[in-house]
């Protein structure tokens, strides 16, 4: 009996012993715990920061990738804005050109008739009332085919009493003259025309030598020779 209470003893004795040491293990294991949570989290702290590093690395490095591309087509669209311009101004001006050419090109072929129109009025002295009324028909006609080249940019030369401009004129006779100085324009034989500012058609002229001068036939083939030269150097220069 006395062994066994012994033995009972003990085993209270060891178990309060096992009970007194079960809180310090527990409170080292939270302790342990809290310790590997702490290190989680710096770690995921430090892995969170790093890709946020790397994030605006390359946000930064992609930015500056477009504003490149921004940069490039910019450049392009100006140099295509410009490109098109000047295609659109020189469509403009070659369309204007071509209009010019073939207005110039019917508006030629049409001035001889209104050459025989002017001659035929000088001559036409109308007496009768019948032959006035058909003059006054024919002046209206006139006047009618004139107001027509004037709408398309053409403007008839006032010659007589300039100087002679072989860019302007066709100098076919040289004579002496009283009334106008040397290379002045005493006649118009057939007039001239301009067509929106150029020169469409030459005025035939007559040209004054001056006072008491008297050129040889061979001398005014020369003189229109050397203005025909002239005028053809300076067309060339304005092309």
């Amino acid at each position: 009996m006395i062994e066994n209470q012994s033995d009972n003893i003990d085993n209270k004795e060891n178990d309060d012993s096992t009970q007194d040491n079960s809180p310090e293990d527990n409170s080292s294991s939270e302790d342990q715990v809290i310790d590997n949570n702490e290190l989680s989290s710096q770690k995921t702290e430090e892995i969170n920061t790093e890709e946020l590093k790397n994030t605006i690395s390359n946000n930064d490095a992609r930015l500056e990738q477009l504003e490149k591309e921004h940069e490039t087509l910019k450049n392009q669209y100006v140099r295509i804005s410009a490109d098109f311009d000047n295609f659109r101004k020189r469509q403009s001006r070659d369309q204007d050109d071509l209009k010019t050419q073939l207005v110039s090109k019917t508006i030629t072929a049409i001035l001889p008739i209104v050459d025989n129109f002017e001659r035929a009025r000088q001559q036409l002295k109308p007496e009768s009332e019948e032959a006035q009324a058909l003059h006054r028909s024919y002046q209206g006609l006139y006047k009618q085919l004139v107001e027509v080249l004037k709408q398309q940019g053409v403007s008839p030369m006032r010659v007589v009493g300039q100087q002679f401009d072989p860019n302007l004129h066709e100098a076919v006779l040289r004579e002496p003259s009283e009334d106008f100085k040397e290379d002045f324009i005493v006649e118009e034989l057939q007039r001239g025309y301009h067509l929106e500012g150029k020169v469409l058609r030459h005025a035939l002229v007559k040209v004054s030598m001056g006072p008491g001068k008297d050129y040889s036939q061979e001398e005014v083939e020369k003189d229109k020779v050397e203005g025909d030269t002239d005028s053809e150097e300076n067309t060339s220069e304005d092309v």
